[in-house]
C-alpha cells in the first residue's frame, strides 16, 4: 500500500480536532509524506483566546489557531476520558465500540479496530506516544496498544506518579493530596511535573527523527488541566481572583433525570474540598471556593499552553516545521458546577 498522501494525512488528522491544526505546507511533490505532530489535552474546554475568551492567555495555542484550521462547532463523542479517546483514535463512534468504561481494550471487548498511529505505522511512519494518548488502562497489560500502534515503547513521565499524594503545601504547612495544587516545581518529587517531563521527551524524540529517512507520527498527551490542579504556581498569578467570574450556569437543571446527575465525586474527595465541611455530602461547594477551583482550571490552560509553545518552537528549531502537519484537539472539556 503506498503512503498516504498530502490530502488523506489531513483529512485525517483534522477531523474531530477542537482547537487547531497547522495547514500543510504547499506542497512540493504531493506523494511526499508529511511528518505528523498530534497534541492531545486531557480535559481542555474551548477556553481559550482563539475562541474568544478575554481571560484565559493562551498565547502559544492562539498562535497556532491563528495559522490553522480553526473547528468553531466540535463536539466530544463522550464526557470521559477514555471512551472518547478509543472514539477519536480508532474512527469509531461510541455506539459501536460500545465502551463506556475506563478498564476495557477495545480489541478484545469491542472489536480489532485500527488505530490512527496504526495506520500510520503500517504505511511506513515511525509511530510514538508520549504521555496521555490512549487512556492508562484501557489497553491490554496498560500497553497503549502496543505494538500494534507504536514502534517505540510508547513514554509515561515519572513524576506522574505523584499526581495524587500528598505533594499538595497547605495553609498549615504540611503536605496535602489537595484539589487545588499551584506548587514550587523545586520542591516537588523529582523537582518537575508530568507535562514538562512530556514536553522534553518529545522534543528528544523530534531531534532524533529530524535525522530519519521515515517520517513520523508523534502524539504528544498533556495531563492538564485534567484534576488535580497541579501546576507551577506563578501561573496562578495571571488570574486574580476579583477577575474570575462564577459558572454562568451553576445550578442542577430543573427535571434533570437522577441517573444524568453528577455529584463530582473527584473533587469531593480531595482533601481540600472535604474541609470545607460541606451541610451534605452533595451540597454546593461554596462561591468563593468555585472561584478557586475555576482560576486553578484556567492557571493550568496557561501552564500547558507554554508547554505547547515549547514543542511548537522546538518543532521549528529544528526546521521540521515545514515539513509536519500539526493538530492540537481535546478529548472532552469540563465546567464547574455549584451541585
Amino acid at each position: 500500500m503506498p503512503p498516504p498522501s498530502r490530502s488523506l494525512l489531513w483529512l485525517g488528522l483534522v477531523l474531530g480536532a477542537v482547537c487547531a491544526s497547522r495547514e500543510p505546507p504547499a506542497p512540493g511533490n504531493a506523494t511526499d509524506p508529511l511528518n505528523v505532530l498530534l497534541i492531545i489535552v486531557d480535559d481542555l474546554r474551548p477556553s481559550l483566546g482563539c475562541y474568544g475568551n478575554k481571560l484565559i492567555r493562551s498565547p502559544n495555542i492562539d498562535q497556532l489557531a491563528s495559522r490553522s484550521l480553526l473547528f468553531q462547532n466540535a463536539f466530544a463523542q463522550q464526557a470521559v476520558c477514555a471512551p472518547s479517546r478509543v472514539s477519536f483514535l480508532t474512527g469509531r463512534r461510541p455506539d459501536t465500540t460500545r465502551l463506556y468504561d475506563f478498564n476495557s481494550y477495545w480489541r478484545v471487548h469491542a472489536g480489532n479496530f485500527s488505530t490512527i498511529p496504526q495506520y500510520f505505522k503500517e504505511n511506513g511512519y515511525v509511530t510514538m506516544s508520549v504521555g496521555k494518548v490512549f487512556h492508562p488502562g484501557i489497553s491490554s497489560n496498560h500497553s497503549d496498544d502496543s505494538p500494534y500502534s507504536w514502534s517505540v515503547p510508547p513514554y509515561h513521565p515519572s513524576s506522574e506518579k505523584y499526581e495524587n499524594t500528598k505533594t499538595c503545601r497547605g495553609p498549615d504547612g504540611e503536605l496535602h493530596a489537595n484539589l487545588l495544587c499551584p506548587v514550587d516545581v523545586v520542591d516537588v518529587p523529582e523537582g518537575t511535573l508530568p507535562d514538562m517531563q512530556s514536553t522534553e521527551q518529545a522534543i528528544q524524540l523530534l531531534g532524533k527523527m529530524k535525522t530519519s529517512a521515515s517520517p513520523f507520527f508523534l502524539a504528544v498527551g498533556y495531563h492538564k488541566p485534567h484534576i488535580p490542579f497541579r501546576y507551577p504556581k506563578e501561573f496562578q498569578k495571571l488570574y486574580p481572583l476579583e477577575n474570575v467570574s462564577l459558572a454562568p450556569d451553576p445550578q442542577v437543571p430543573a427535571g434533570l433525570p437522577l441517573v444524568a446527575y453528577n455529584p463530582w465525586m473527584d473533587l469531593r474527595q480531595r482533601e481540600d474540598v472535604q474541609a470545607l465541611n460541606l451541610s451534605v455530602p452533595y451540597g454546593p461547594i461554596p462561591a468563593d471556593f468555585q472561584r478557586k477551583i475555576r482560576q486553578s482550571y484556567f492557571a493550568c490552560v496557561s501552564y500547558l499552553d507554554t508547554q505547547v509553545g515549547h514543542l511548537l518552537s522546538a518543532l521549528d528549531d529544528l526546521q521540521l516545521a515545514s515539513s509536519t502537519i500539526v493538530a492540537l484537539t481535546s478529548d472532552h472539556g469540563n465546567e464547574v458546577v455549584s451541585n
